[in-house]
């Protein structure tokens, strides 16, 4: 169990025990959702997202006919409900490789480098099939700081001979995407950004630069950017750099359904991302999260749970190309909406078949403390598996999944995980089962990512803990956020905290 559990017991014991005076014990009872949402149910749902992406070229990606017709079903079953559906059109800019890159070093010498192996495109490159000299940016640090913190790249002045030329960049402090602006406007053709050489950051680097650009921008390994740096050293290197890539406005949504409280001042936002990756259907991430959602509003309905505080179920678009819908529906908020917000509930993949029961960090425990109140949610899941007897481990919040918008927002945000391609420990291997050394779910993105890539034994347990926090806050009397001087200083210590995150969704941002 999570060493914090203890501390936060009494605090959660409070909140679940404070619920609307008018219903009847069963309605006020969070346990009469938990035994009403069942693996059964939840896979229902589950089947019914496979064969729609069975039906549609075998994925449920934002923009595709697999997601309408996700949006279809997850819509018409909560209108079949009763509750107040809204589908929230926007755009994104979709990025999409046409051919393999190229990367050639051409002299002195030539070597050829292998996509996937030594270097990668990255998300929203620009396309382009350019030859020019390499030109090391400002800020390179060889051999790399002990602690990630190059700034190679981050300044315009890092650029200063750059007109012409691939200039050379090291990952570390800013965004890829501060680093591509900085060269292209300083008159660069070609961008190649280096890990940075600590341990854990040195494979071929990945990631996105957050918008389209201009030029072709490519992330390799340590050890090929170490080499090129030098090389340059000594010699005048020439490079070529092509990529065949285009980014293309699409339309997609979300679906939002809200069942308003008496007490309409207060509202408890429950999130899962709809839509899955282009390789496949996207059963665990996040058909499991959705589905999960999807029933225990079913539930919440069927029982007739007459929430205190309004529930908002939020099925978010775009996820996997960087948080896109969670991103748009906060952004569209008012000041006013956003302070009526309690409280964020985030399910990304809750059936993952190597799994760890992980409850998002929001004390702070391992890092960076979400905005005051994600402790209490935190402890509400803590309470929850501890009552159960069944262990948990903390995870980062390190914007990897649509709980991020809200605490860039300053909005209280907690939720489960059951692990992505992480590999398992042995610690957690003997603490949650499953094999260590392998991954948590080794389907990850893929295209085995189907219903047959589902631990049920996962979702009981965390689909049940979900729907034990959806009715703990859903029929809270009392606001889970400190108020005051201390408060507010604490909600903007971690939206500065958010803004230094390592992820966007999926991708790497820095």
């Amino acid at each position: 169990m999570n060493t914090n559990a203890c501390t936060t017991l009494l605090l959660t014991a409070a909140i679940s025990t404070i619920f609307v005076g008018t219903s009847t014990a069963a309605e006020r009872d969070p346990s009469s959702l938990v035994r009403a949402v069942t693996v059964e149910g939840i896979t229902r749902h589950l089947d019914v997202f496979q064969r729609i992406a069975n039906r549609y070229d075998g994925n449920r990606a934002a923009g595709t006919p697999g997601f309408e017709g996700s949006v279809r079903y997850v819509s018409g079953q909560l209108e079949k409900a009763g509750y107040k559906v809204k589908v929230q059109p926007f755009s994104i800019d979709l990025f999409e490789e046409l051919s393999p890159p190229r990367m050639v070093q051409q002299s002195p010498g030539r070597r050829v480098y292998e996509a996937g192996k030594d270097f990668a495109t990255m998300d929203y490159s620009g396309a382009g099939d350019v030859v020019a000299e390499l030109v090391l940016a400002g800020g390179i640090e060889i051999p790399p700081p002990k602690t990630p913190g190059s700034r190679s790249g981050c300044a315009p002045s890092h650029f200063a001979a750059a007109r012409g030329k691939i200039a050379l960049v090291q990952r570390g402090t800013c965004t890829f995407e501060q680093k591509a602006e900085n060269a292209a406007k300083a008159g660069a053709v070609g961008v190649i950004i280096f890990n940075e050489g600590q341990p854990g950051r040195r494979a071929v680097l990945t990631g996105t630069l957050g918008a389209p650009q201009k030029l072709p921008v490519v992330g390799t390994s340590y050890n090929a950017g170490r080499r090129l740096y030098q090389l340059a050293q000594s010699s005048t290197v020439r490079m070529r750099l092509k990529v065949d890539a285009l980014t293309r406005k699409i339309e997609t949504s979300n679906v939002i359904a809200e069942w308003t409280g008496p007490l309409d001042s207060r509202a408890v936002v429950v999130g899962a991302h709809l839509d899955s990756v282009p390789a496949g259907p996207g059963i665990n991430d996040n058909g499991s999260g959705s589905a999960a959602i999807l029933e225990i509003a079913l539930q919440m309905k069927r029982l007739d749970m007459a929430p205190r505080n309004t529930v908002r179920f939020a099925f978010w678009g775009a996820e996997e190309q960087g948080l896109y819908g969670s991103t748009y529906y906060v952004g569209k908020l008012t000041a006013n909406e956003r302070r009526r917000i309690m409280a964020n509930l985030n399910f990304d993949m809750l059936a993952s078949p190597n799994f760890v029961r992980f409850v998002y960090d929001g004390d702070g425990t391992i890092g960076p403390k979400g905005p005051p109140g994600s402790d209490a949610i935190e402890g509400i899941f803590d309470r929850y598996f501890a009552e159960a007897e069944l262990p948990t481990e903390p995870t980062l919040f390190d914007g990897r999944s649509d709980y991020f918008p809200f605490i860039e927002a300053g909005i209280p945000a907690g939720g489960l995980f059951s692990g992505a391609e992480e590999i398992k420990t042995k610690a957690q291997a003997k603490a949650f089962g499953g094999k260590a050394g392998k991954p948590l779910d080794a389907c990850y993105h893929e295209a085995c990512d189907d219903i047959s890539n589902i631990s049920k034994r996962a979702l009981n347990q965390l689909g049940r803990a979900a729907a034990d926090a959806v009715a703990t806050l859903a029929l809270s009397k009392d606001d889970i956020r400190p108020s005051g001087e201390m408060a507010a200083e604490s909600v903007a210590e971690a939206v500065a905290a958010a803004a230094t995150a390592e992820f966007r969704g999926p991708q790497r941002v820095r």
